[in-house]
């Protein structure tokens, strides 16, 4: 005879496994879906835009090479864009990463006055909107000639990003023992060793974490890209470049192949973060 613990738990485990596939179907099925379009003739899209399973003689890769290509080519040069974004998202992440470390430790490990208030001051950042922000630093990037650069975003993205990566990183810091660092310093490390020997790589998951925080905010940000670059159209982002592409001379084709490209560079780092993070776990319980 079945027991009432044993109907329920079946009952959770289908009732779980359902909710599952919901999410996976609301998540995967409009990527599925923008794909598919991405690779299809714009006629074929336009007299059936529901076709799911398009036939192999409609594939094609029109759409992305009339995105990939200069404009001198008849494209629209997304691909010039692709290379502004990820300067601007590399650069947010060394540096992000880089403060937030020396942040994190000197918040967790170092005495010294006022680090309680320091500590919570870190979100009264997250109590201003970016956009209150926006009219100040623009007249201010303005005045010291940063207004088009993208290394105005930098220093943007790179002051948003930090107090919540300090905290991140702090809380990850405090789970690393005392005695590690200790015994270090007993064997002649000094602090800097210590950080870059001992603390770096037993956080390598929470860095692992934090950097792909900040890539795909430095990624797919756009308020702060339209207001400092869209005057220059050299140093546009990906995010930027595409959102002037919504327009009625643009095929939908064209948008899908630009929208598949924009996610799939931050699909890529979340599984190589993925497994970025198994393996510092892992590493972390090796003996030696």
């Amino acid at each position: 005879m079945i027991s009432r613990e044993q109907v329920e738990n079946r009952v959770l485990g289908v009732g779980r496994v359902l909710w599952l596939a919901f999410i996976v179907v609301i998540c995967v099925v409009p990527l599925l879906y923008m794909l598919l379009l991405s690779v299809r003739p714009l006629q074929a899209v336009l007299s059936d835009p529901l076709d799911f399973i398009p036939s192999l003689e409609e594939l094609n890769l029109e759409a992305y090479r009339k995105v990939i290509a200069s404009p001198s080519e008849g494209g629209y040069g997304l691909l010039s864009f692709f290379r502004n974004s990820l300067i601007v998202a590399i650069g947010s992440v060394l540096l992000t990463v880089l403060f937030s470390v020396l942040g994190a430790y000197a918040a967790t490990r170092l005495r010294f006055p006022g680090k309680n208030v320091i500590n919570t001051s870190f979100f009264a950042v997250y109590m201003f909107p970016g956009i209150v922000m926006a009219i100040p630093l623009f007249v201010l990037f303005s005045r010291m000639g940063l207004r088009g650069e993208l290394g105005a975003l930098v220093i943007i993205y790179l002051a948003s990003t930090v107090p919540v990566c300090v905290y991140m990183l702090r809380n990850y810091f405090r789970s690393i023992p005392e005695g590690l660092e200790d015994a270090a310093m007993v064997d002649g490390c000094n602090r800097g060793q210590v950080i870059t020997r001992i603390v770096l790589p037993l956080a390598m998951p929470s860095i692992a974490a934090t950097s792909l925080y900040v890539f795909m905010i430095a990624w797919n940000e756009y308020l702060f890209a339209l207001l400092f670059l869209l005057e220059r159209r050299d140093n546009w982002t990906v995010s930027l470049g595409l959102a002037q592409l919504d327009d009625i001379s643009v095929s939908e084709t064209v948008l899908m192949a630009g929208s598949v490209l924009l996610t799939l560079p931050v699909i890529a780092l979340f599984f190589v973060a993925e497994r970025l993070l198994v393996e510092g776990l892992t590493a972390g319980a090796e003996k030696g």
